[in-house]
């Protein structure tokens, strides 16, 4: 029998509303899987277990006189210690923040409170969103549950080991250059980031302002639409803020994909660096797509190291900026990896960043005309290049000697997801990513969860 802890969002939500169980019952179940299991894996930094048997107790009472706030209400949550917990200590991963105690909610953490989730803490993240995973950083750094002598993926990666063992159904994380859908992806999990705008960054530290994207994580694409639903929304109180906005996802979920076009990336899936096995997997995801009445189309989008050179230099040139004062005042107490990923900021000129944003805005035009000409509503290429590397391999720069394949969805600000897609041959997660058009987050979600819905056996709980 299938563990309660293992269910998705909506399994959850479905027995809540049923009253089949309490939110305290699953709570006190999640807060006892994350005792057995976070010392081996290292996903939880700082436990609220107190706080979230309160707040399924509230939960409890509002169902008992019908009055549930939202469909996530009593669902057990988790956070990036990178959003702000008014109260509790967030730390974005750096001892320079050990004793940091905001004084305000993220908005993110707002509207999932108001809807009625439960926090059971917040999660591991490399330092400052960027610089893991480092073996002298000041907190552990989470284990990838499927090997942990390899990388978990950053910087959301104690939400992504969270996830695939079981210790909590949902969590938020954050994207810059792939940070949501990388562990995602090296965990077996589903991950999106949605389009520049639509979810507000308040309360989230910055790695590059104008990369960041906010987004939720869960076991299955249908839990993501459940919860951008509710994270969704303009704030006018963060300038990145978007007063376009999209329709509520979930009610429009269905099992095929009659009437989708979805565009095969051929150039993206044979970029240097990509591995047969996560070329393979693509192509049969898009197999399973035709089946489910999608049309295929390849296309040709531009080189992607134009994507992840424009990237890396704008987030690198706004790390410096963001982080200059610490790296000159408290160079000492910043983690060996994170330091020198910093440091490179210094060193790109203002020619180079202005240089950088053009090229930004000229390949999302590029990329949007490319869609119009297709006819596409999507495009599909592999999630990541390979198997998640091996820690010993992870070197500062690491990062540069490939092209990032999941940069082109941040420089643009299109929505991307990552969704699994079996094994490798040495039994690591793989996935593929479906981009949209700006706001176009409800399709993304749709085809997403159209594929997991015909390809149950890919989902997988580490014990």
């Amino acid at each position: 029998m299938t563990e309660v802890t293992n269910l998705s969002v909506y399994e959850m939500s479905a027995m809540l509303s049923r009253r089949e169980i309490s939110s305290v019952d699953l709570t006190t179940q999640l807060i006892a899987a994350i005792e057995a299991k976070n010392p081996r894996f290292q996903a939880f930094l700082t436990p609220t277990f107190e706080l979230a048997l309160q707040q399924a107790a509230a939960t409890d009472k509002r169902i008992a006189a019908g009055q549930r706030a939202s469909p996530i209400d009593g669902i057990a949550i988790a956070l990036k210690d990178a959003y702000d917990t008014k109260g509790i200590r967030t730390t974005v991963g750096s001892g320079l923040f050990k004793n940091r105690i905001p004084a305000q909610d993220a908005a993110i953490w707002e509207k999932l409170h108001d809807a009625g989730a439960v926090l059971l803490g917040k999660l591991e993240c490399t330092e400052f969103c960027l610089g893991g995973p480092s073996f002298d950083a000041a907190f552990p750094f989470a284990l990838n549950p499927h090997d942990s002598q390899r990388y978990s993926g950053g910087s959301s990666s104690g939400a992504g080991a969270a996830l695939a063992t079981g210790m909590c159904p949902a969590a938020m994380g954050s994207d810059t250059g792939g940070s949501i859908r990388i562990p995602a992806a090296f965990c077996g999990v589903a991950g999106i980031k949605p389009t520049y705008g639509l979810v507000s960054m308040r309360g989230l530290f910055p790695l590059s302002g104008s990369l960041d994207h906010a987004g939720p994580m869960a076991r299955t694409s249908r839990d993501c639409a459940m919860l951008l639903d509710v994270i969704a929304g303009y704030d006018p109180y963060d300038s990145t803020s978007s007063p376009r906005q999209i329709d509520p996802v979930t009610p429009s979920l269905k099992e095929d994909c009659y009437g989708m076009v979805i565009g095969y990336v051929t150039n993206f899936a044979a970029a240097e660096g990509v591995s047969a096995e996560s070329r393979q997997a693509c192509e049969r995801a898009l197999d399973v797509y035709l089946s489910l009445g999608a049309e295929i189309r390849p296309v040709t989008m531009p080189d992607l190291w134009d994507y992840t050179i424009a990237n890396t230099t704008i987030m690198t040139a706004e790390g410096f900026a963001i982080h200059s004062d610490r790296m000159r005042q408290h160079i000492s107490e910043i983690s060996y990896l994170t330091r020198h990923r910093i440091a490179l900021g210094a060193f790109i000129s203002g020619e180079a960043y202005i240089k950088a944003q053009k090229a930004r805005r000229k390949l999302t035009e590029d990329t949007r005309q490319i869609m119009d000409a297709n006819g596409l509503d999507l495009l599909c290429y592999p999630a990541m290049l390979g198997d998640p590397p091996k820690l010993e391999d992870m070197t500062p720069y690491y990062y540069l000697d490939l092209p990032l394949i999941t940069s082109p969805a941040n420089l643009t600000g299109m929505p991307a997801s990552s969704v699994r897609a079996g094994f490798s041959e040495v039994n690591m997660p793989m996935a593929f990513q479906l981009s949209g058009r700006h706001f176009d987050d409800g399709k993304v979600l749709q085809v997403a969860h159209a594929y997991e819905i015909a390809t149950p056996d890919f989902a997988k709980i580490v014990e």
